[in-house]
């Protein structure tokens, strides 16, 4: 059996996805296989590899028990095999507890998952493996990301969907609608990575903090998610943009990314995707853009026809 999920982008909405805006996210050209051979004895043999294709974290599970047998992990940063191997046998358990006939079978299982990406980039190693074990074990995948973690689930619709979407929570469920967006300035929108993975718990949790009622701003981003679909101009794209900063900059006490690192960017705007901080920025600009953020340090730019799905 082969599982395979896309990667994530969340273009609109951060942090006020969680309260029910309308967000834009788009699925990516990356993401992770997971592949599941039976065998003969009693075991999961999990083997998990980068895009490289080494191998970077191996455990041996009881299938009876469901319990970790062995973990071996191969970097020096990320915390130890231990706390990887209970993460993940606690998505096996809940899976198994949504779906009791879930890995209820005498042969046990080799597991292998690959990354199409690096690990760092942040584009949904985990997301992209709770759906496939939802695949895998035949549950609700945003079901399952919810009882294991936390999250608006975003990252899971983007995981089963090959088109952008609008994503949005009502009533605590999650509402998905494929939509085109496709516009005529893509060859002005790059994506560069920050090299500072970040926690998105982290920044959930500042959001949480606050505790105040952002109705007004909700409704404002869910209009700019729609006027994305909608703008024309590079100039508007860009108006949007700077507005959407504004409003999440006041909501979470943060400066922008622009206002942080890049004050000196004339060529366009910049765009946070996700939690602020680290992963992927989007810029827009034009063929010189590449070579501001290269004398920046900034090595992995990639072109929206490069990254986007």
């Amino acid at each position: 059996m082969n599982f395979y999920s896309n990667g994530k982008l969340l273009l609109t909405g951060e942090y006020l996805v969680l309260d029910g805006s309308k967000s834009l996210a788009l699925p990516t050209k990356f993401g992770q296989d997971l592949s599941v051979e039976k065998i003969n004895e009693p075991e999961i043999i999990w083997g998990s590899f980068t895009h490289k294709g080494e191998c970077w974290f191996e455990a041996i599970f009881d299938l009876k028990k469901l319990r970790l047998k062995s973990a071996t992990f191969n970097s020096d940063k990320d915390g130890g095999a231990d706390l990887i191997a209970e993460t993940l046998l606690d998505i096996l358990k809940e899976a198994k507890s949504m779906n009791p006939d879930f890995l209820n079978l005498e042969n046990g299982f080799v597991v292998k998952t690959r990354l199409t990406f690096p690990r760092n980039w942040g584009l949904g190693s985990s997301s992209t493996l709770i759906n496939s074990i939802a695949s895998w074990a035949k549950v609700d995948a945003f079901q399952l990301l919810w009882n294991s973690f936390k999250g608006s689930g975003y990252d899971i619709a983007c995981a089963q969907n090959n088109t952008p979407i609008f994503y949005q929570i009502e009533n605590k469920k999650p509402v998905v609608a494929q939509v085109k967006f496709n516009p005529a300035f893509k060859e002005n929108i790059f994506f560069i990575y920050l090299n500072q993975k970040q926690d998105s718990k982290e920044g959930i949790a500042k959001f949480r903090e606050s505790g105040q009622n952002f109705e007004k701003e909700i409704q404002r981003i869910s209009e700019i998610s729609n006027e994305f679909l909608e703008v024309k101009s590079i100039s508007d794209f860009d108006k949007l943009i700077v507005e959407h900063e504004e409003i999440i900059a006041s909501i979470i006490k943060m400066k922008s990314v622009k206002e942080k690192l890049f004050a000196d960017y004339h060529l366009g705007e910049i765009k946070s995707l996700g939690a602020w901080g680290g992963d992927f920025v989007m810029v827009t600009g034009n063929e010189q853009t590449p070579d501001y953020f290269k004398n920046k340090g900034y090595d992995t730019i990639l072109s929206y026809s490069e990254m986007i799905l």
